[in-house]
């Protein structure tokens, strides 16, 4: 039986999912047994579609490729348009929502109340946005346990690189004691550059000009996205409780040429660092710019790429290294946490 979705959010990670699953879904029905059907699409800005029986893919992405909305999306008989997000959730017949809409991370929202509205409705929620599990998570964890449905966000720490599922299975049994990261691909691309001699401002500029940084870079040079990624990290792989308000939090607009040649005399390289540190039972959390030894794994770690280590009692040090960012790797991202959601079912 065919695993349905409803899509709230339609941009381009959105797509990326849709193709992925358009042209490797008879790969993926073969190899795993998984079948997934998009049945529902609502976004704010293109519109809305839901068929019962399955949108078809490729006439989605065509129209969207002419005009820019689904307003043009053939007419077929049950074809319903026009619904609003929150109707789309109640009334669609997916099995899951794939939650992929631009959400304010300083609220959540709307992200927290399209998750809500599905664990009522019985449905799954899939999600690349960082706000929900970093403000709400054990609020949500706990109602989706409670209607005996899935919460899953892979995508929310570093893409498609499994930050999460990694510690939470292939390192079950450790207790992991220090969470170390790279987690921001501007940052790390900026302090790079430096290292060749370029000004913070030019450095920034060229991340900008390649697309690794916003026109409005704040979020990512003052440490803002690390720190919700910090407390994901520490709430879902330590079972903590923190909150933004525990964690110290620095950026790197305050790191000079100076620093960097300092560090380079000490045998060290500045890096942004997010930290998280359990003590006598009690998380530290931290975000900022530390100046790391070159024998440190992190320190190797240059341009755009993110990375994370775990610090474990039973096998030691952990290093996980890929993309932090990408339509691909989060469409990906998407897509395993719902292999993983099929997996869980059989």
């Amino acid at each position: 039986m065919a695993h349905k979705l409803a899509f709230v959010g339609f941009g381009g990670v959105g797509q990326g999912l849709a193709e992925i699953i358009k042209n490797k879904g008879s790969w993926l029905k073969e190899t795993f047994g998984v079948d997934f059907k998009i049945v529902s699409i609502a976004d704010l800005y293109k519109g809305s579609l839901h068929h019962p029986e399955g949108l078809d893919i490729q006439a989605v992405l065509e129209t969207l490729n002419k005009d820019g909305t689904l307003d043009s999306y053939p007419a077929r008989d049950g074809l319903i348009r026009d619904w609003d997000s929150l109707t789309t959730i109640e009334r669609s017949n997916a099995d899951t929502m794939v939650e992929i809409t631009f959400t304010d991370v300083n609220t959540g929202q709307p992200a927290i109340d399209h998750c809500k509205k599905a664990f009522v409705s019985g449905k799954n929620a899939v999600l690349t946005n960082k706000g929900p599990v970093a403000l709400a998570y054990k609020e949500l964890k706990n109602m989706a346990e409670k209607h005996n449905v899935q919460f899953m966000f892979e995508g929310t720490v570093m893409s498609g690189t499994p930050a999460i599922r990694m510690p939470l299975t292939s390192l079950a049994g450790n207790d992991v004691r220090e969470i170390r990261g790279i987690l921001n691909g501007t940052t790390n691309y900026v302090l790079t550059r430096m290292e060749t001699g370029m000004e913070f401002k030019d450095a920034l500029k060229e991340a900008q000009d390649k697309g690794f940084a916003e026109a409005d870079p704040t979020s990512d040079v003052e440490g803002y996205d690390v720190l919700y990624k910090v407390i994901i990290l520490a709430n879902v792989i330590m079972n903590g409780d923190i909150t933004k308000e525990d964690v110290s939090c620095k950026g790197i607009s305050n790191v000079t040429a100076k620093d960097i040649d300092q560090a380079r005399e000490e045998g060290k390289k500045w890096k942004l660092i997010g930290r998280i540190k359990k003590e006598n039972g009690t998380i530290h959390a931290s975000v900022g710019p530390e100046k790391i030894s070159e024998e440190d794994p992190l320190a190797g770690i240059s341009g755009a790429l993110n990375a994370v280590t775990y610090e474990c009692d039973l096998s030691g040090p952990v290093t996980l290294i890929g993309a932090g960012a990408g339509i691909p790797e989060t469409g990906f991202a998407l897509l395993i946490d719902l292999i993983n959601m099929e997996r869980a079912s059989l």
